[in-house]
């Protein structure tokens, strides 16, 4: 089923064994798609970031209320993007991972387990989580944590994403593709975790170590 690896943390899912590169060229001779299932990690920490937490939000209500627009999650996604770039000043772990699928509903059924493995990460969410916005003060605690998982599907390749992405030289680089992508319409699928999942939640040191082993410091 896989193709191509680019695993750039241990796999958390079983994909098979991955084939040489002699099979990517072979399917790129027959015309088959190529499809990328990629997701990435960014850890912020500081009450400063407190604000994307709001961002966060508001996207995960937009992408209820569109019911699986993809146009419409695709506009949140680069409101999300920009927003992260903004705190690149507060970035302190990434990771990154993906494979190559040349198979449209292995590729779905990839991403629909990178969905699920999301979901079940320390309160995380990718739903609305009755966010209310109001006029109080946006606070979080000094030392709090906050992880984003961006996971996407598209079409074709693009090395900025298909590399180790734990530098914030290759982060950055990556965010901004993912927005190109989106405006050229190359995404197939898209999803936004975050974790905690609501203001007044709390993700400590420990609890980051414990369900974001993958980070690595940048």
């Amino acid at each position: 089923m896989t193709i191509l690896s680019y695993h750039v943390i241990p796999k958390i899912l079983d994909k098979g064994k991955t084939m040489g590169s002699w099979r990517d060229s072979f399917n790129k001779f027959t015309g088959k798609t190529r499809f990328v299932v990629s997701r990435l990690f960014i850890h912020l920490a500081g009450s400063e970031v407190t604000p994307l937490l709001g961002v966060l939000n508001r996207a995960a209500r937009e992408a209820i209320a569109s019911e699986g627009d993809l146009k419409v999650i695709g506009e949140e996604l680069v409101e999300v993007c920009q927003a992260l770039l903004q705190y690149d000043t507060y970035w302190q772990s990434a990771a990154n991972e993906g494979d190559i699928i040349w198979d449209e509903a292995e590729a779905g059924d990839f991403f629909d387990e990178l969905f699920t493995d999301s979901a079940q990460r320390y309160l995380s969410s990718g739903e609305n989580e009755d966010y209310e916005e109001n006029n109080e003060p946006l606070t979080l605690p000094p030392t709090g944590n906050l992880v984003v998982m961006i996971t996407t599907v598209f079409e074709g390749e693009v090395p900025q994403i298909e590399t180790d992405l734990t530098n914030i030289e290759a982060m950055t680089e990556a965010l901004k593709v993912l927005i190109n992508l989106h405006y050229q319409e190359k995404l197939r699928g898209i999803q936004i975790h975050f974790s905690p999942a609501r203001l007044g939640e709390e993700l400590n040191n420990e609890q980051l170590l414990v369900n974001f082993s993958e980070l690595i410091p940048l």
